[in-house]
């Protein structure tokens, strides 16, 4: 196990460009099931979520490599439709596979997915909107069982707008016969770069990012090369932790509008954020204005996960803030290792109250989860003292090289190996 030893109060300097999408680029590897041809997906970082799929795709009998910086998928080798417990505990992403193994394949036995513990993340409306679609789905000992035999095109309502339903919705038609039409779907930009990645590879799809989308089935998909959107999570990260620590930091492969919800409240903060085409510059100096109130919700509203890093800038930040988080019921693991550092944070059910300090000091904590963990790298940056952090698999899911990145700006951080 490794873990982060920060030592707090450095200003952040430079440039930074951000990598490709990690919540984009894992349901495009899924995806790539569905094409009878070589995928070359761009530019994509090794994530440990990234190469977890890779093994999950691997025992499916994909090809799998890398070549430089892009990955190479080719899945006319596939041999079976098993995704066992082993591989899927470590992924939640793993349940991406259900429905463009069902368009495939015609089968599907996938086991529960793992991830983060942020909450239960059901899938029932997975399960539901393939039912829908015409696939018999039984559940038992751990596994999903699918049959596609007799799957066709339907129209399918969803109860909520579930990014993971929805992009396993898209994914199971694709190949299917008829057209299907998803109605109240999830609009996230990843949403859209999957429907881009499929349509790249002959799908025939419109409609995403608006209250409809309609897949009409193909034959199959064909060979693509294709480029992933930037990870607005992971620039958003970085915008905060340069509000945090005060400095002046450019921000290249940033696209402000898939992070208009961030930028409006950090607009309110007085800091100084100026963007021309794909850049952003931040410009902080002291102690920035209270944010007031966060209420995390679907996208375009403010993203969940920002809401830990956010409310590490608050701790800090003059004034109260109120946080009230709507999606994960246990999205606030941070907040007890917040309060190590000296955060004044009140929090009951969904709901924190967080009272900004002049400082916040250096403390021994631990990542629960990916966003929460990078709530406390950047907590430990601001920090007076030394701040060690365990736990960093899980910032290693969507954060690649991040002590250099931030050693690169003149941050005062190091990997390290923890001693028993």
């Amino acid at each position: 196990m490794q873990k982060f030893f920060i030592n707090g109060g450095k200003r952040l300097y430079g440039k930074i460009k951000v990598d490709c999408a990690k919540n984009a680029i894992l349901p495009i590897m899924a995806g790539a099931i569905l094409v009878n041809g070589e995928v070359i997906l761009e530019n994509v970082p090794p994530y440990s979520d990234v190469l977890n799929m890779i093994e999950i795709l691997k025992n499916l009998g994909i090809s799998v490599l890398w070549q430089e910086n892009n990955l190479i998928i080719n899945a006319r080798s596939i041999i079976n439709s098993i995704v066992p417990s082993l591989l899927a505990s470590t992924l939640r992403s793993s349940v991406f596979c259900l429905g463009p193994l069902l368009a495939r394949m015609k089968s599907a036995k996938v086991a529960y997915p793992g991830g983060c513990d942020i909450g239960l993340r059901p899938i029932d409306m997975h399960i539901s909107s393939l039912r829908l679609l015409g696939a018999k789905i039984v559940e038992k000992n751990g596994y999903i069982y699918a049959n596609g035999e007799n799957m066709q095109g339907s129209d399918i309502i969803l109860d909520f707008p579930s990014v993971g339903a929805t992009e396993n919705i898209i994914m199971a038609g694709v190949l299917t016969e008829g057209i299907t039409r998803i109605f109240n779907p999830a609009k996230e930009p990843e949403i859209e770069d999957l429907q881009n990645f499929l349509n790249s590879a002959g799908a025939k799809i419109e409609g995403a990012g608006t209250n409809m989308i309609t897949i009409e089935g193909v034959k199959k998909l064909c060979s693509t090369k294709y480029k992933t959107i930037p990870d607005r999570i992971t620039a958003g990260s970085y915008l905060l932790a340069v509000a945090m620590c005060g400095g002046e930091v450019e921000i290249d492969n940033f696209i402000a509008h898939h992070n208009h919800a961030l930028l409006s409240k950090l607009a309110q903060s007085a800091c100084q954020l100026d963007i021309e085409g794909d850049k952003i510059k931040v410009k902080a100096k002291g102690r920035l204005e209270s944010i007031g109130e966060i209420e995390t919700a679907v996208y375009p509203g403010f993203p969940t996960d920002l809401q830990p890093q956010m409310m590490a800038l608050a701790s800090i930040s003059k004034g109260y803030s109120l946080f009230v988080e709507n999606l994960f019921e246990s999205r606030f693991h941070h907040v007890p290792e917040l309060i190590k550092m000296n955060a004044d944070i009140r929090f009951k059910s969904k709901v924190c109250v967080v009272s900004g300090r002049e400082k916040l000091y250096g403390a021994e904590v631990n990542a629960h989860d990916l966003r929460g963990g990078m709530a406390l790298v950047m907590a430990g940056l601001v920090a007076e003292g030394y701040t060690t952090i365990s736990g960093i698999n899980f910032i290693d899911r969507g954060y690649y090289h991040l002590e250099e990145n931030l050693a690169m700006l003149g941050a005062d951080i190091k990997r390290m190996e923890e001693v028993d």
